[in-house]
């Protein structure tokens, strides 16, 4: 009997707890899902401080010199030696005209001055003779003046007949080939452009002149000029090796265009910059006190507005339309939007939402953490 009651304990001690296990695992099943982390998110703190700044414009390449290339005389072009776009030299030759009517013209000029030399070289001994009068030497010598300025006339247009390049440059199209008759100076058979060094111009906005007008550090630096630097970016993105001095403001405003014309010499011994040409200009040199910067990768954009995601109170986030200013390396100067001390989204804005609380984590330290994550997935990989 006591053997029955100690098996009917033991399996109602199961049975009790077989109930205690279903009923621990409904309750699992009914409790509510863990509240997941908040996200975590990289902030800079923006604080006011002095940083160098730069602006960008639209700039124009221009030669440094240019010069047209035109005939004194008249005549039909016989050749011409030179290659379309080609460097010349001063002095090499880039037309040759017909020039049988500038040498027959040359030719008699010269027999006539020889003429009234050799009549004023038999009249002088007879003057001392008394055998002719005064008057018929000066005449034999103003004849022969006139003659010898008749040749040195004649000897400039037969030598005019030769068209040669004055300086050293790139020389462009012909507008006149072998054949056509020049008709003189009226007639611009080509130019030639001096492309190193090159002018690079381009034109602030009058808002940007008030701008540095109204800050005397940038009002005296444009005045100097000398220590602003200019670099331009090609049509590929690429950096034009070398930096280029600004070293012309012109006095006025175009009243056209409401601009200000600026002007930037640069270096071109490759002939990278041609004239005519568009680049992208950064003027360099400026300062801006009590500047709020963020990098470029925290402004977002949408709907024609900017805006970031600052992380208030309670470490929640909200959106903060912002006006960007100017450049400052890889930053963005802010001029309306943030205050000092406030902490701006930079890395995993995807995650930001408004309203929602965040980690947020210093930008430098979050870069840190993610440097080591890599060095350890790569110690683990090998």
């Amino acid at each position: 009997m006591t053997g029955m009651n100690g098996a009917r304990t033991r399996a109602l001690a199961t049975r009790i707890a077989t109930g205690s296990l279903v009923l621990v695992g409904a309750c699992k099943k009914n409790a509510a899902p863990p509240t997941p982390p908040p996200p975590e998110v990289a902030v800079v703190e923006v604080q006011p401080r002095r940083l160098p700044t730069s602006f960008e414009f639209t700039g124009e390449v221009q030669p440094h010199r240019r010069v047209e290339v035109r005939s004194r005389v008249e005549g039909v072009i016989e050749a011409r030696p030179f290659t379309e776009g080609s460097v010349v030299k001063p002095g090499q030759v880039l037309y040759r005209l017909d020039r049988v009517q500038s040498e027959a013209a040359y030719q008699t000029a010269l027999a006539r001055a020889q003429n009234a030399k050799s009549t004023l070289d038999r009249l002088q001994p007879l003057l001392k003779e008394n055998a002719v009068a005064q008057q018929d030497v000066d005449n034999a010598q103003a004849e022969m003046k006139a003659a010898q300025g008749n040749l040195a006339e004649a000897k400039k247009n037969l030598d005019d007949g030769v068209i040669r390049a004055g300086i050293e440059g790139r020389v462009g199209r012909t507008n006149l080939d072998v054949g056509a008759r020049v008709t003189g100076s009226d007639d611009l058979l080509t130019t030639i452009d001096v492309v190193d060094p090159v002018y690079v111009t381009f034109s602030p906005s009058a808002q940007q002149l008030l701008a540095w007008k109204q800050d005397s550090s940038a009002r005296k630096l444009i005045q100097r000029n000398s220590s602003l630097a200019v670099a331009a970016t090609l049509a590929d993105g690429s950096t034009f090796p070398g930096t280029g001095k600004l070293d012309f403001v012109a006095p006025s405003l175009d009243s056209a265009t409401g601009t200000q014309e600026f002007r930037a010499l640069f270096r071109n011994p490759d002939y990278l910059l041609v004239p005519g040409q568009f680049v992208r200009v950064r003027l360099t040199g400026f300062t801006r006190d009590s500047a709020l910067a963020i990098p470029q990768r925290a402004i977002q954009q949408a709907l024609g507005r900017q805006f970031v995601y600052v992380v208030g109170k309670g470490d929640t986030v909200a959106t903060r339309d912002v006006q960007p200013g100017a450049w400052s390396g890889t930053l963005w100067i802010i001029d309306k939007g943030l205050e000092p001390g406030e902490r701006v989204v930079v890395d995993g804005v995807q995650k930001a939402a408004p309203g929602h609380t965040v980690r947020a984590v210093a930008l430098a330290d979050s870069a840190a953490a993610g440097r080591q994550e890599e060095t350890a997935r790569a110690g683990a990989a090998q």
